[in-house]
């Protein structure tokens, strides 16, 4: 199974837009946001996918993000940190703002993915057997551009599509 991974999306609702096109085209209808969605007319977009989503420190509405995205779709999340299994693998993702709460979610070794945004760095890196991914910013021209991070979680092979 294939899963999005998008964060910072910072109300660019054309970045994200285009993002979402990609997954349909990909038929990949699972992803999780990793913070900073920042609107609920920008995550009203993603409806149509299960959403598992984390608060950003840029989300004003993300009770109303949670409860809409819960609302159009009961698999979906939402909360300060997902901590949970698809298709067997042991997943955690929380958007990386609290001072030491990824770094916690890794060392305690219960998960074996886990996801995080707010840096807007891309990241893809081993600690133990925690494999810890940042798709990089949506919402950003800086660092790495606008993209998104594709996990295919049987084979552990990932892609960071480019968004225009």
């Amino acid at each position: 199974m294939r899963i999005g991974i998008l964060s910072d999306t910072h109300n660019r609702a054309g970045a994200l837009q285009s993002a979402l096109q990609t997954l349909r085209h990909l038929h990949i209808d699972t992803l999780f946001h990793c913070g900073d969605v920042t609107t609920l007319e920008t995550a009203r977009l993603m409806l149509g996918f299960t959403v598992h989503y984390v608060f950003g420190n840029g989300d004003a509405d993300s009770i109303d993000i949670q409860n809409m995205l819960t609302a159009a779709n009961p698999e979906s999340s939402g909360g300060l940190v997902y901590a949970g299994q698809i298709d067997g693998v042991r997943i955690a993702a929380a958007h990386g703002h609290i001072a030491g709460k990824v770094n916690a979610l890794v060392a305690s070794g219960e998960y074996d993915y886990v996801f995080h945004g707010h840096t807007h760095v891309q990241k893809d890196e081993m600690i133990g057997r925690t494999r810890i991914i940042n798709p990089g910013a949506l919402g950003s021209n800086r660092y790495d551009g606008r993209c998104l991070c594709i996990l295919d979680l049987k084979t552990g092979q990932i892609e960071y599509p480019r968004i225009d």
